[in-house]
């Protein structure tokens, strides 16, 4: 199994001590009100923050990695190659975090791509910093399974809907809930994350155009 735990390093750029998010990953670590100043550097310290160049591979097929990721700035894209074709199956954005248990705790390979869509400012927690963060703040430990309870919850809803709709209802859905997309990724990753190639999402496009022409003109 080959082993792979950073990044291409080529495109990981130095990260400046005081760029905007630092003072927001600070602010969001703080607002529980239980940590001192003291006690929130220590924090920090355990979760530095990187940037990453659009194109950057975080994940590789294959590859093993015990990194967990957090979106301050910027999109991730998760994709799959099936039959050489690239599959997308999500977009990460700000607010959201990249975690694989089952990989990191069995040292499974991982069976998808995570690459940088955009410039991106990640937290980078490893596994090692993530067991001396729980020890330190347990209460991290918590927070942190409510928060994969959720993702879970997410997925499985995400995971009935794609089933149970149309590409034209997926691509609704996608302009309803995350219209940001829609500027932020190329129309290729889009028609594959709504399961259409690009020429049919541009169909779709068309007759959306189309329809909402007759009804102004009705």
């Amino acid at each position: 199994m080959k082993e792979y735990t950073n990044p291409d390093e080529q495109a990981l750029v130095p990260t400046n001590s005081n760029l905007p998010v630092e003072s927001e990953l600070k602010s969001c670590v703080a607002e529980n009100g239980l940590l001192t100043e003291e006690e929130i550097q220590e924090v920090l310290a355990l979760i530095p923050i990187h940037q990453y160049k659009k194109g950057t591979i975080l994940v590789r097929e294959g590859s093993y990695s015990a990194i967990s990721y957090s979106v301050l700035r910027g999109c991730v894209r998760q994709y799959y190659l099936k039959d050489g074709e690239e599959r997308t199956t999500f977009f990460y954005t700000e607010g959201q975090s990249i975690y694989s248990p089952k990989r990191q705790v069995n040292r499974i390979p991982s069976k998808h791509y995570l690459q940088c869509v955009e410039d991106s400012q990640l937290t980078v927690l490893t596994a090692e910093n993530q067991i001396a963060l729980f020890r330190r703040f347990p209460f991290f430990e918590r927070l942190s399974r409510l928060a994969l309870e959720e993702e879970l919850a997410n997925y499985q809803e995400m995971l009935a809907t794609y089933i149970t709709t149309t590409p034209e209802e997926r691509y609704f859905n996608l302009v309803e809930f995350r219209p940001d997309l829609l500027d932020r990724v190329p129309q290729y990753q889009l028609a594959s994350y709504i399961g259409v190639k690009p020429e049919s999402l541009s169909r779709i496009r068309k007759r959306i155009v189309i329809n909402q022409r007759k009804k102004r003109i009705s």
